[in-house]
């Protein structure tokens, strides 16, 4: 699927959380929304926008950015969440049996 370039005000705000999304540390996961506070954004599904414009090869570590409940979400297509789950795990962070991660060990900030 061929990804497209989102509007200068869309680039701009997309700027803004790929460079939030860069100081989560490794190791360490941020929630949708808690990005979206940080940067001001409209809500956490801009976040989502964002992380799917990514382009493939980008540097920005999409896979620290997880739902509110410490899950990995969805996505259209499959196989992205198991790429996700298997870069957090190199990292050291851990699921429960149930697939989430608990915010309050590996929560950022």
């Amino acid at each position: 699927m061929k990804k497209t370039k989102p509007p200068d005000a869309a680039a701009s705000l997309y700027s803004r959380i790929y460079a939030a999304v860069r100081k989560i540390p490794k190791g360490k996961v941020s929630t949708y929304g808690r990005i979206a506070r940080l940067v001001r954004a409209p809500g956490p599904r801009v976040v989502g926008y964002a992380m799917a414009a990514l382009p493939d090869g980008s540097t920005v570590p999409w896979q620290r950015v997880v739902n509110h409940k410490g899950e990995i979400s969805r996505r259209k297509g499959g196989g992205g969440e198991i790429c996700q789950r298997r870069l957090l795990e190199a990292e050291g962070v851990l699921f429960t049996l149930r697939g989430r991660i608990d915010l309050e060990t590996y929560g950022w900030p």
